[in-house]
């Protein structure tokens, strides 16, 4: 990458965040998003050149990066909130002791020695 474009994006970094952090009130997202968008344009930009309007140029693209990141972490909260609504399956449970049944799992040939006690003990050793 040309060191002037280097010193374009050191120069507009602070410009482009302040922008965002205007706009939107979320330093923490608007930090990431400039970073992505610095990011893009030092490959961007040593391929095709620097544009025109180079800090909106970044500032549209931070904006972007932001709004996606706004709306994958919404519909990944809408997902999780779903399922927590979702009944859990109910396993009946067994009055039947179990205990020699894992007994025998412990005593598998495929196990090592030690993974037979430590699965028999039930703590490692």
């Amino acid at each position: 990458m040309p060191s002037g474009v280097e010193d374009l994006l050191r120069e507009l970094a602070p410009q482009v965040l302040g922008a965002l952090v205007r706009r939107y009130g979320d330093f923490d997202s608007a930090e990431d998003a400039v970073q992505e968008a610095l990011l893009a344009a030092a490959v961007n930009w040593s391929q095709a050149g620097v544009p025109e309007k180079p800090r909106g140029w970044l500032v549209q693209t931070a904006e972007r990066r932001m709004i996606d990141q706004w709306r994958s972490e919404r519909s990944r909260r809408d997902r999780e909130s779903l399922a927590s609504l979702q009944e859990a399956p109910t396993a009946e449970v067994s009055d039947q002791d179990d205990t020699l049944t894992v007994l025998f799992m412990c005593c598998h040939p495929a196990l090592t020695p030690a993974s037979a006690k430590t699965c028999a003990s039930g703590t490692p050793t």
